[in-house]
């Protein structure tokens, strides 16, 4: 499905509400002046208040698992707000949540 590109200043978060923020932005690659982001980035994720039983078990990071099949750079697809990510240590999904519009990706 085709979507939106994400760049660096899109706002992602966890499943429980923790900010996620992309470790190795891609600076080959512009949208609305600041880089997109690559399936390989990894993202680091503050502030998610996940507990299991009264025992915190935040999401600390998540990969990408799923992006642009059409639109690379340097070989790797770029993320679009449709893709895929799995956080890191409770297997739960990133949630893009706004992002620049003017570029979209398949």
């Amino acid at each position: 499905m085709p979507g939106p590109l994400l760049h660096v200043g899109a706002s992602v978060l966890c499943a429980h509400g923790g900010t996620a923020t992309p470790t190795v932005p891609n600076p080959r690659v512009l949208v609305s002046g600041q880089p997109t982001v690559l399936i390989s980035g990894p993202y680091a994720i503050a502030g998610c208040p996940f507990n299991v039983s009264g025992s915190p078990v935040p999401c600390v990071t998540a990969q990408w698992v799923v992006a642009a099949t059409r639109v690379t750079s340097g070989g790797q697809p770029l993320v679009l707000m449709d893709s895929q990510a799995l956080c890191v240590p409770n297997g739960t999904p990133l949630l893009p949540v706004s992002a620049q519009t003017r570029v979209i990706g398949s």
